[in-house]
Formats: C-alpha cells, sequence, structure tokens
C-alpha cells in the first residue's frame, strides 16, 4: 500500500512538474497579457491548475531569486522581467519596437494631445487609427471614455509603467520610450 501511494505521488508530482512548465512556456512565447480563456486554450489545462500553477511560479521566481516574474492585471496574467533589469531589456530592444511606426505615431499624438477624442485622432491619421485605439486600450495604455458620439482618450496610469517614464516626464522623453517599444 506504501509503495503504491508513494507511485501515486511522484506520478501526480511528475505531471504537475509539465503542467508547470508548458504554462511557463505559454507565458514565455506569448509576451502579453492573457486572460484564463487563452490560457486554458493554449495550454489545454482547467482554469483551477492554471491558477494553482501561476501561484507556484510567482513563487517559484520569488524563491529562486529569478530576474523573471508574474504579473497580474485585472484576472489576465504574463510573463515579465522584473522593473530593475528594465534598462537591460531597453538596451536589448533597439530596432524592434513592439508597435509599428504608425502606431507609435498615433500613441504619440494621444500622449501630446490628451485629453483627446477619437474622431479628431482619426481625423489625423485616417481610419488605421482605430485599430491602433483598440490595441492600446486592449494593452491598457490608453483609457476611453464615451463622451457623445465619440470616446475621449487619455493615457493611463499603465502607460507610464510600460514605457517606465514619470507622469510628469518630458514629451521628448515619452517620444523616445515608445519608439524604443519600451
Amino acid at each position: 500500500m506504501t509503495a503504491t501511494n508513494k507511485t501515486i505521488q511522484e506520478v501526480d508530482e511528475a505531471r504537475e512538474k509539465e503542467d508547470m512548465r508548458k504554462l511557463e512556456a505559454v507565458f514565455f512565447v506569448s509576451g502579453r497579457f492573457l486572460n484564463m480563456q487563452e490560457l486554458v486554450s493554449l495550454s489545454d489545462l482547467n482554469p483551477v491548475i492554471i491558477r494553482n500553477l501561476i501561484e507556484k511560479l510567482q513563487e517559484k521566481y520569488e524563491r529562486d531569486d529569478s530576474a523573471l516574474e508574474i504579473v497580474e492585471k485585472n484576472e489576465m496574467w504574463k510573463m515579465d522581467v522584473k522593473r530593475e533589469y528594465s534598462n537591460i531589456i531597453n538596451k536589448l530592444a533597439t530596432g524592434s519596437s513592439e508597435f509599428s511606426k504608425a502606431e507609435q505615431e498615433t500613441l504619440a499624438i494621444i500622449a501630446f494631445k490628451q485629453p483627446i477624442k477619437q474622431s479628431v485622432i482619426v481625423k489625423i491619421r485616417g481610419n488605421k487609427a482605430y485599430d491602433h485605439i483598440k490595441k492600446f486600450v486592449e494593452l491598457d495604455l490608453v483609457k476611453k471614455k464615451k463622451t457623445g458620439h465619440t470616446s475621449e482618450l487619455t493615457l493611463s496610469d499603465e502607460f507610464y509603467d510600460y514605457f517606465s517614464v514619470g507622469e510628469g516626464s518630458s514629451l521628448q522623453e515619452i517620444g523616445k520610450k515608445v519608439e524604443e517599444g519600451k
């Protein structure tokens, strides 16, 4: 009986380790915030197991004094480099921006003119601005508030965190960070 219990425990531990590696791979490759539905779809694990594994990954990264962490925001999670290492990431990110040149320009106008109506952005940038704004709102970089027939756009606190700039930063500093992609 003891040998059987030990074997079952070993199988359970091996399965958990494999599930954790699978979830870790999903986080690593995605590079963005994922909601529970996406995590279930990508990992083929159930939500209860995923929540448990996220906690274990967070503990593991903390215990191992890792440069990585699992960040949670609004019931979404992503693997990220801890803030104290963002300067290294910024050096490596030169040339391959997360945002297209057109997206950077749209975001720069929002940052410079905020609060600004979405309709004004679309007049300036064209219909592609709708896609840009949708992406920025999904990334929680821009807040969108319905006003009449349009929406008012402002930068979110997440924008300042994402680009590692303070709310009082100069437009040149913000622009440089947006162009670098971080």
